[in-house]
């Protein structure tokens, strides 16, 4: 039987197809989600990338469903920013076909309640995982004595209480995201703009056409053509090495700037006049500020990673940050319990409590295209004072034991009455006196890795502070 503990991670299902998972399996996560998500709804809402292997795992997870007598409402080729679109305007429970950025022989599912509310392992995976591996338990056995059941299987098929099977409707909802999404952020008075647009034949090729075909945008696309085998480069724009193009055109177009979005379109990048990558931070504070406006004094909510400068202009600007783990369904909670306008992630997420507290790459586009509209001077001038400090970036490290890693990192600073230490997410050691500094280690779900983030008031404290961190984190036996 396949172990279903190889896929099911902390936040969705994500394998290689055929050899972790097939159709099999995703009829048995269709029985699955059936008896944990649908409860009293009528149907699973349930969308789908671009790779060649996402129809034939949406069909026979759509065959699990209705085998419970539950129905279906397929919305074929989405983005999973437009399947939460479905779930919340439909009040239904969602299932996402999709790996997102990861190479082309994976595939997953992304699954969310009603009004598109996160499922995650402590919120109902488990569960879907425990069903899912008893229904596979349960076909084995059925498949080892067929001819024996054969009579019974036909006796429960004139049983009064048998299911009646559900049914599978498909309907567009296109039309009906991009409405919703120009209702919640208007560029009818922008500026003329022209942008580059790198789909890295994701979804956003699918979606970028339906959203952005507005007065006064002139879109130059790149790699729009739906392609699961990826065959410019990875859709994961957070790998400087697929920024790489878009930088290029932005430049050699003489464009306002470049949007690049990962393989399902829930997260945004984007480059500046001059090709330069834009830190998911200074977006964070740029939205943050936009959202403030509409509901003063709101909560923004953001995670450990992000800058120190979001939650210092979320305070200048009235507002009230609240700092979380990472993770998307511990942002979503956050922000359901402390009624967050907005949350952001270093990693370019981007929540939207009008988007049913989801996360939205196109929301995020929206946004800096309505604010760059509405003033004279370019991108890098307007985010200034969105950019105050100096960032690592995410350093990964493989380590033999993250445990006793942590613990060696911490030592060091342990005693000091200049840095606070805390444990929210991994290990964040915060710098109190001056220069500015923190640093935050905190070890993988999946893989035996840590990942450092450092952030300094200028190049020099953040290179001495990351030097010194990696030095302990890749020869803890040299450590004091």
């Amino acid at each position: 039987m396949r172990d279903l503990g190889a896929i099911v991670k902390a936040y969705d299902v994500r394998g290689v197809v055929p050899d972790q998972w097939d159709v099999d399996v995703a009829r048995c996560f269709g029985t699955a989600a059936a008896d944990v998500l649908a409860g009293e709804a009528p149907a699973i809402v349930v969308g789908h990338d671009m790779r060649p292997t996402s129809p034939a795992l949406v069909a026979a997870f759509a065959g699990g469903v209705t085998a419970r007598g539950v129905d279906v409402v397929n919305i074929g080729l989405a983005s999973t920013d437009q399947l939460y679109y479905a779930s919340g305007s439909l009040d239904l429970p969602g299932a996402m076909f999709t790996a997102s950025h990861n190479p082309a022989e994976y595939n997953g599912i992304k699954f969310c309640r009603s009004g598109a509310v996160p499922v995650g392992r402590d919120t109902g995976l488990a569960e879907i995982r425990a069903h899912a591996e008893r229904e596979l338990s349960d076909t084995a056995n059925r498949r080892d004595s067929w001819v024996s059941q054969l009579p019974s299987m036909a006796d429960r098929s004139l049983h009064s209480d048998a299911v009646v099977p559900g049914r599978v409707e498909r309907r567009d909802v296109l039309a009906g995201y991009a409405e919703y999404l120009h209702q919640l952020v208007d560029l009818s008075d922008i500026r003329p703009l022209t942008v580059v647009v790198d789909a890295g034949n994701g979804m956003a090729g699918h979606t970028v056409p339906a959203v952005l075909d507005l007065p006064g945008l002139t879109v130059i696309p790149m790699y729009f053509e739906l392609d699961g085998t990826f065959p410019h480069h990875e859709a994961n724009p957070i790998e400087p090495a697929n920024m790489v193009d878009l930088q290029r055109e932005v430049v050699a177009r003489g464009a306002d700037l470049g949007l690049a979005f990962d393989g399902d379109a829930d997260r945004c990048f984007v480059v500046d006049e001059q090709g330069e990558t834009v830190s998911p931070s200074a977006l964070t504070g740029l939205i943050a500020v936009r959202e403030l406006r509409r509901a003063p004094g709101s909560v923004v909510v953001h995670n450990l990673i992000t800058s120190r400068a979001v939650p210092e202009i979320v305070v200048e600007h009235g507002g009230v940050p609240v700092r979380t783990p990472v993770g998307h369904s511990l942002i979503k909670q956050q922000m359901a319990e402390t009624g967050a306008v907005f949350g952001g992630e270093h990693s370019a997420h981007f929540y939207f409590r009008d988007f049913w507290r989801a996360d939205s790459g196109m929301l995020a586009a929206l946004h800096t295209l309505a604010a760059l509209g509405t003033v004279g001077e370019p991108l890098s001038a307007m985010l200034v004072p969105y950019t105050r400090y100096a960032a690592s970036g995410e350093i990964n490290s493989r380590v033999d034991d993250t445990s006793a890693t942590l613990a060696a990192v911490q030592a060091m600073f342990e005693g000091r009455s200049d840095v606070g230490i805390d444990h929210l997410d991994g290990l964040t050691v915060e710098h109190t006196g001056s220069p500015m500094w923190w640093f935050n280690v905190r070890p993988s779900n999946t893989e035996p890795l840590l990942r450092l983030n450092v952030e300094g008031a200028d190049e020099a404290t953040m290179e001495r502070v990351r030097d010194d961190v990696l030095d302990v984190i890749r020869n803890p036996e040299t450590t004091p």
